[in-house]
């Protein structure tokens, strides 16, 4: 078999996500409409406070001329358009505007690709806790909360890191070393883009992008906000938010702080977090407004790695069914595993050392400005700093071996790395609105650049050990010896986007991104020596991009096509590439066309899509820390969602995806991949849920959620089987009046119960560690209270 040795990615955890639910909102046609009304212009508003949708009035002096896309001079102004009010939400949401998505401004209606915006009212309604949580109730995406890779997301086909997870719109590296567990309190959305979406964040964005946007300040009267919440496994939750405008004339602010402490259904396992974020807005003048951000997070947690394979015939009657299925031979230990299964009795069996621990420290500064040059002109730029500290101390393997010398015992072995990052940069925007021959066009130049010092001391030792499978000693790490390993990257891009309105109902949408990318890479033994082949200096000039259209076919129907593409580092991740390895890029493709339609006056909404995407020069997670040569990855699927309000209490929603997605040319010696299926891909993912609110004195919903995901694997062997599940969520909650509590506008009380049927299932596995399985979590019993006022 051709593969080449890597050493394993580090490190975070996040996890899952959401279709959004919606307000009852009274919507006049005119927010049907509203996609055929010219672009807005430019509004110097604070970064990322596009949750709302845009105002589409037109500019002064230039009304008439904007009012449609192509008339003779001599014909009438249009009249200005209904504008729905700034919190109107659509069933699916696609009123919002995502900025990850398009920097034109688009709402997600307007948008010639498959984005959702997940928004804080819906993660509060829904309960999800976690980007993980958030991630799983979204159109085909699946999460793993693995402790490894915690937002180790899957979605049309694509895993870890051919999706690039970004904060407020930056990058900060591949996601399956970046990225940490994030509690939900202090977000204001979440943005989901699908397909190659290089053109707006980069390398890396093969399979699409996540993008975690926090909670912005606002114009008007303060508002507070306070939630909690506790649940039978003794886990709290606890978040204050207040934000608006000050006493000084155009200053507003945002604060929040929330403080978490999640405790796992398997032994001695808790993940504690914290999360500090502010900003301050300065309107100037009409034309200027500058901005600052500030944030702290903190994760420390004591980690669960997932319950090892066990030979069917081992466990007796102690195995389990419906769980996983297949069978196994193992690399690490080299057992024949037979038939495996999860044995129930290791359920809830931590096999990590005792004195493990995982700790992360990360600080953000932002700051800018928006400022409006002339009418048809604005320039927005953003400076920022990141930092961060990350450690990972643990028994990682957890294998079950049949070797004679250890006869069913569980073989373990430990890994230790930290990472020390520090990441600058600045993204500059110039927006031009203009009139081409009489076509109303928008064009976006963006100019970005950032430098990232990564420093990467880890274990040069792996202690092992073994241990039983039931009742571990569990013991303690043992000696440790390290190396280190460098990389300090630069990146230059250049791009270009652009939206010209043809007719009031057409548009052609595209884009292109030049972009530059320098590695600097050394790695140096325990003595302190520089490894063969090291340093070394590799240099990337990737161009992606974007063309497609939408056409509003009537009010509120509108359909879509794309081509993007995409590139991403083929062999590994850019943190860890190693001169001996491939250091070409990876190229994908897309190719997806859809429905997006909003009827009934606003009450519902359903969206379609379907796609073909080919990523050629692939490698992939072979098992024992290899990559293997898998060619190329093709995958194809539909995506269906909606949701509908059939009369004001009753709330349905629901969404489906299917996907196909194989190896291509993933031939080796003595065998071959072609036509298997990725790891962690299911080809159906489903959800879908119900609410009823009974309209008394003391409001009550009471609501239901279910989720199904369809069979997968965890190799590219595709020989062991997580099987599919189903489980779902209920809950009710009550609004308090303002007479019981007159020191709040706003108090809501809510019983929740997580995986009500208590399924055991395989939620995620890790190709690099395929010996064992992470397992979902049981039931669990919630309690939680808001207020706002």
């Amino acid at each position: 078999m051709s593969s080449v040795r890597i050493a394993r990615p580090r490190r975070f955890l996040l996890a899952s996500a959401a279709l959004t639910s919606f307000a009852a909102v009274d919507m006049p046609v005119a927010i049907a409409q509203q996609a055929r009304n010219p672009l807005p212009p430019v509004e110097v508003t604070a970064p990322e406070q596009s949750r709302k949708p845009p105002k589409p009035t037109a500019r002064a002096g230039q009304g008439a001329r904007r009012a449609t896309a192509h008339r003779p001079a001599t014909a009438p102004v249009a009249p200005k358009p209904v504008v729905p009010a700034a919190t109107a939400q659509t069933p699916l949401n696609t009123n919002a505007v995502a900025e990850s998505a398009s920097r034109l401004g688009l709402t997600v209606r307007e948008t010639p690709a498959t984005v959702e915006v997940i928004s804080a009212e819906t993660m509060r309604e829904q309960g999800y806790r976690t980007v993980s949580d958030v991630a799983q109730g979204a159109v085909g995406v699946t999460a793993g909360d693995n402790p490894a890779e915690p937002s180790a997301f899957s979605m049309r086909g694509f895993t870890n890191s051919q999706i690039n997870t970004l904060y407020n719109g930056i990058k900060i590296g591949p996601q399956n070393m970046t990225s940490r567990i994030m509690d939900t309190a202090n977000l204001e959305a979440v943005e989901i883009l699908k397909g190659p979406a290089s053109l707006m964040s980069g390398e890396g964005a093969s399979g699409g992008a996540i993008n975690f946007v926090t909670k912005q300040p606002h114009t008007g009267p303060i508002r507070n906000e306070a939630d909690f919440s506790y649940d039978s496994l003794n886990s709290f939750r606890a978040h204050y938010g207040s934000g608006g405008s000050t006493n000084v004339e155009g200053l507003d602010y945002r604060f929040d702080v929330s403080r978490s402490s999640l405790n796992g259904f398997a032994d001695d396992t808790n993940t504690k977090t914290l999360d500090v974020s502010g900003q301050l807005n300065h309107r100037i003048s009409d034309s200027l407004k500058v901005w600052g951000a500030i944030e702290y997070r903190e994760d420390r947690s004591k980690a669960y790695w997932g319950a090892p394979l066990v030979p069917v015939a081992f466990s007796g009657s102690h195995a389990t069914a419906g769980i996983v299925s297949g069978t196994y031979a193992s690399d690490f230990t080299k057992s024949n595993l037979g038939p495996i299964t999860i044995d129930d009795r290791t359920f809830n069996t931590n096999y990590n050392v005792l004195d493990n621990r995982n700790v992360a420290q990360e600080v953000w500064l932002r700051g800018g400005f928006e400022l409006k040059l002339a009418p048809d002109l604005t320039l927005k730029s953003q400076a920022y700093a990141y930092g961060a500290e990350r450690t990972w101390f643990n028994n990682e393997i957890e294998a079950f071996t049949t070797n004679p010398a250890h006869m069913n015992t569980v073989d373990r072995s430990r890994f230790y790395v930290a990472h020390s990052q520090r990441l600058v940069g600045n993204i500059t925007d110039l927006t031009w609105d203009a009139n081409i021959a009489g076509f109303d066009n928008r064009l976006v130049t963006t100019l970005s650049s950032s430098y990232l010092d990564f420093v990467r001391p880890g274990a040069a030792n792996f202690p092992e050990d073994f241990v039983s499978l039931v009742d571990p000693d569990r013991g303690f790490y043992g000696l440790l010896t390290t190396k280190q390993q460098t990389a300090r990257i630069d990146n230059e891009a250049l791009s270009f986007e652009d939206r010209l309105k043809l007719t009031r109902t057409f548009s052609l949408i595209g884009g292109l991104r030049v972009e530059h990318i320098g590695l600097d890479r050394n790695s140096t033994d325990q003595n302190g020596l520089e490894n063969a082949s090291f340093p070394f200096s590799k240099s990337w000039a990737p161009v992606t991009g974007r063309i497609g259209y939408t056409w509003e076919a009537i009010p509120g129907l509108t359909f879509f096509s794309q081509y993007a593409t995409g590139a991403d580092i083929s062999a590994n991740n850019i943190f860890l590439l190693a001169p001996t390895q491939p250091l070409d890029l990876t190229t994908s493709r897309t190719y997806e066309t859809g429905v997006k339609h909003l009827l009934w006056d606003g009450r519902a909404e359903w969206s379609f899509s379907a796609y073909d995407i080919l990523r050629k020069n692939v490698y992939a997670a072979a098992g024992g820390m290899a990559l293997n040569i898998a060619g190329r990855q093709e995958s194809k699927g539909v995506e269906l969602a909606a949701s509908v309000r059939p009369i004001e209490p009753l709330r349905l929603w629901g969404n489906i995806a299917y996907v196909d997605a194989r190896y291509a040319d993933y031939d080796f010696v003595g065998g071959s991949f072609s036509g298997n299926t990725p790891p962690n891909v299911p080809r159906i993912v489903a959800n879908a849920g119900a609410s009823h609110r009974f309209l008394t004195s003391w409001p009550v919903e009471l609501g239901i959620v279910g989720r199904h995901v369809g069979d997968r694997y965890n190799t590219d062997a595709n020989t062991v089987t997580l099987n599919a599940y189903t489980v779902g969520d209920v809950y009710a909650f009550v609004d308090i009046p303002k007479t019981v509590f007159n020191a709040v506008d706003q108090a809501r009380l809510t019983f929740r119960v997580r995986n009500f049927t208590d399924k055991r299932y395989a939620i995620w596995g890790d190709p690099f560690y395929p010996d064992q399985i992470l397992l979902g979590a049981p039931r669990t019993y919630e309690i939680s209270a808001a207020f706002k006022w």
